[in-house]
């Protein structure tokens, strides 16, 4: 069994044994899918909701939009099934506090509703979030049983 570490603007599929795990989730979010049956499991580390709005938008890890998509193709290729896929989130977290209602500077909050919304595109069920909040998060995601473990500074372990 190992761990595999995704990076940021990075993702990875991987089948049991091995888990994934993701560190410093702040604004960005860590999205997890999992197929119990075929134990495959997937996590993407998106910095940005939406590759459309930048030039420079090669690298399909780094948006939420693209993200999904290539992670969703590298977990069919393994052996997943699009209809058994369950999806959990963590991240999207507001690090710093801004004066006025500028949506630019909303990036976490903008991230996670860019996770949902693609998910529900793709009809893949979000069944658990940890999304929001001051404070990043590292998340540790388990392909035995897709658990999702939220490791945060001066908090209690959370498993969703």
């Amino acid at each position: 069994m190992a761990l595999i570490k995704v990076g940021m603007a990075d993702l990875k599929a991987v089948k049991y044994p091995d888990n994934l795990t993701t560190l410093g989730l702040g604004s960005c979010i860590g999205v997890t899918l999992y197929d119990a049956s075929a134990k495959v499991s997937g996590m993407a580390h998106f910095m940005l909701p939406d590759s459309t709005q930048i030039k420079n938008n090669e690298n399909k890890a780094k948006f939420g939009d693209t993200a999904i998509d290539e992670l969703l193709k590298q977990m069919l290729s393994l052996g997943a099934n699009k209809s058994r896929l369950v999806a959990k989130i963590a991240g999207g977290a507001q690090m710093f506090s801004f004066g006025g209602k500028n949506d630019l500077m909303r990036i976490g909050e903008r991230n996670a509703i860019a996770a949902k919304e693609k998910l529900k595109a793709l009809g893949i069920r979000l069944i658990a979030e940890d999304t929001g909040s001051n404070y990043g998060r590292t998340i540790e995601f388990m392909s035995e049983n897709g658990d999702l473990h939220v490791k945060t500074i001066g908090k209690e372990l959370k498993v969703i």
